[in-house]
Order: C-alpha cells, then sequence, then structure tokens
C-alpha cells in the first residue's frame, strides 16, 4: 500500500481489562493491519500514574485511510475506556521550526540529518535571536527568520519576540518546535502555546553547573560523566518531561576545551533522537514523565 495509507495510533487511558483486544479487534473488523504495536501500563513503584499507553503502527484500507474516518470509527471504543486517541498519517511530513541562539552544533546536526533523508520531516523556517547562523540557514534553502531582542532581554522585549515566533508557527503550519540551543528563558505563555510540541536540549549538570561555560565548570570540579537531556518545554526552566538523555565518561586527561567538544557531541545525539522519537510518535507524555516506545 501506499505510505498515505499507513498510520500510527496512539493512545492513553486508566488501565484496565480489554483494552489491547478492543483496540486489536476494532482494527481487524475494518480490515486494517496491525504492522507493530507496543503498549505499557504505568502501574508499579510509588509514583505510578495507573494509566495504560499503547502504539499502534497499522495500514488502512483504501476507504478508511484518513484520520477523520479513523476517529469516526474509534468514536465507540473512546468512549468506552475514556481513552485519549490519536491517529497520525505517515504519509504526512511533520513540519519543523528551528530555533538557535550562537551555538550551532544542534543545528547544523539536524540540518544534515534531514538533507540526507535520515530524519523524515520538512523544515520551513530556522528563527534566531542573531544573525550567525543566517549562512548556515540559507545554503541549506531554508528562510532565516533574525528576530532579534531589541532593546535588551525586558519581560515585555522578550513577549513581543515570542509572540513573532507564535505568528511563524501559526502561519507555516509547525507541528514540533526546536529548540537547538536557543538560549534564552522562555515565558510561561510561550511555553503553554507550545505545550507538548517544543523539545530542548541542554547539558545534564544543571543546576550544580549553572550559568556560561558549564563544561569549564565541570572541568575545574573533575567530572567524570558529560551528559545531556532534551526534555518537553514546559515553564518549569529545565524540569519538563525527559524524552532521552545520554551520558560519556571523561577523566583528567581531557582538556576543558576537550569537555565541551564531548559535550557536544552528545547533545547532537541526544537531541536527534528525541526529535526522531517525536515525529515518529513514539513519545506519549505521563505526567512528569515520558513513555517511549522504541
Amino acid at each position: 500500500m501506499a505510505p498515505d495509507h499507513q498510520f500510527v495510533l496512539t493512545l492513553a487511558c486508566r488501565d484496565t481489562k480489554g483494552i489491547v483486544h478492543a483496540v486489536s479487534g476494532l482494527l481487524y473488523q475494518a480490515g486494517c493491519n496491525i504492522i507493530d504495536s507496543q503498549q505499557f501500563g504505568d502501574l508499579e513503584g510509588e509514583h505510578a500514574t495507573g494509566l495504560f499507553f499503547m502504539r499502534v503502527h497499522f495500514q488502512a484500507p483504501p476507504q478508511l485511510a484518513s484520520a477523520e474516518t479513523l476517529n469516526t470509527l474509534f468514536e465507540h471504543t473512546r468512549q468506552q475506556f475514556g481513552m485519549q486517541v490519536h491517529f497520525h498519517a505517515l504519509g504526512v511530513r511533520p513540519r519543523l521550526l528551528l530555533m538557535v541562539s550562537q551555538h550551532g552544533h544542534c543545528l547544523n546536526d539536524l540540518l544534515f540529518r534531514w538533507k540526507s533523508g535520515s530524519l523524515g520531516v520538512d523544515i520551513p523556517a530556522i528563527v534566531s535571536n542573531h544573525e550567525t547562523y543566517r549562512g548556515l540557514a540559507e545554503s541549506y534553502g531554508i528562510p532565516f527568520h533574525h528576530l532579534p531582542l531589541a532593546g535588551g532581554s525586558t519581560a515585555e522585549v522578550k513577549r513581543a519576540q515570542e509572540l513573532q515566533v507564535e505568528a511563524l508557527v501559526e502561519r507555516e503550519r509547525i507541528d514540533l518546535v526546536v529548540l537547538a540551543r536557543y538560549m534564552q528563558i522562555l515565558s510561561e505563555p510561550f511555553c503553554h502555546a507550545l505545550a507538548g510540541r517544543a523539545i530542548n536540549i541542554h547539558h545534564s549538570f544543571l543546576p550544580s553547573f549553572k550559568g556560561g561555560r558549564p563544561y569549564h565548570q565541570a572541568h575545574a570540579r573533575g567530572v567524570k560523566l558529560i551528559g545531556a537531556t532534551a526534555h518537553y518545554v514546559t515553564a518549569d526552566l529545565d524540569e519538563g518531561p525527559i524524552i532521552e538523555q545520554d551520558v560519556q565518561r571523561v577523566d583528567h586527561t581531557l582538556s576543558a576545551e576537550d569537555f565541551t567538544a564531548v559535550g557536544r557531541d552528545i547533545e547532537c545525539m541526544v537531541l536527534a533522537r528525541a526529535v526522531r522519537w517525536h515525529v515518529e510518535h513514539r513519545v506519549l507524555v505521563n505526567g512528569h514523565k515520558c513513555v517511549v516506545f522504541r
């Protein structure tokens, strides 16, 4: 079948008996072919939410090959189990907005993955509060929007700039905003506007090494592990639901500049994984954490 006949179903609801049977049975009766299915019930531990999560990749017959039709098909089952259900058409490429300041390693990595075909998305715009990476954006043929914080970083100035970003998100029908080392604290209204569709990357030393030059601070303290964290953006700074993390060992033989180089490599890999898993609809938010179906 053509790619636009393939869908991913994601759902979340209270865990109870019969969910998998109801979902798979309904898809079977409708003539769909399940390609892959994963599920998880968060039932154990002090902080268990009691929720059930499921991701199903399937092919639909031509007469059902639209998200609207599939939503109608699932309406009774959705109400029966109190489900949050989403159908994602794999024939539709997610649209990304990349935001960057003056560290371009993550931006460059994502652009290369996109151009080489390993990241199946469209990137209609890049936003920056600096002009530094205009040339890089233009070399990939992507419109570059320089939105400076004119007049300083007061709350009013920052909010005015964020409203320009929100307008761009609306105009370009953006599905995901990626903060590829965009070094500005986002306002609470901006975070709410992008809830569940904005990913940030940072080093994993917070809050131990705040401020500038964190890798130099880590080097001065003799850190043995360098890491990075990708998470969804929330109004709680750097405390959104974590999608992916990774670490690499370092030692006394490395300079502060070596620490920085290692850290940048990890940041690129971690952010790329998080973005790919999000656009493949593998990440479901579970309270303050994430379920990631790999």
